[in-house]
């Protein structure tokens, strides 16, 4: 019985920790991954950023000089327009050297969703910016 309890006591407590270690790092701009991947989060970098809604941060995903994944945050753009967006541009990134996707406004955006689209490209410039200022 008390061999089960102390189980159970250490799961809550390695649970907790994980949930702890994730708070932390959703609160900081930047972070590195186990693995060696930097990830960006847009949210205070790009807060004048605007698609057709409002804000549209993104978590930028960057390993050996090359963006490996961008995931995109809660926003409140048009579901159906935002996801033509992260359809369109999602994969013109993938794979993408640091220093071409430093230059995204010259990646075309997403027909029908323009102002979506610039506020994408800005915040995959400012994320790849942030990673080579403080990596």
């Amino acid at each position: 019985m008390i061999k089960k309890q102390i189980a159970a006591m250490a799961m809550v407590a390695v649970m907790a920790t994980g949930v702890a270690f994730a708070a932390v790092q959703q609160g900081k701009v930047m972070y590195r991954q186990a693995d060696g991947t930097y990830v960006v989060n847009t949210t205070s970098l790009t807060a004048n950023v605007k698609g057709f809604r409002g804000a549209t941060p993104l978590e930028v995903y960057i390993k050996n000089n090359k963006v490996v994944k961008i995931q995109a945050l809660p926003n409140h753009e048009t579901p159906k327009f935002f996801a033509l967006v992260k359809k369109t541009l999602l994969p013109k990134f993938e794979e993408m050297k640091v220093s071409k996707a430093a230059k995204a406004q010259a990646v075309d955006g997403a027909t029908g969703a323009t102002y979506s689209s610039r506020a994408f490209k800005a915040n995959v410039a400012a994320a790849v910016a942030y990673y080579k200022k403080h990596k």
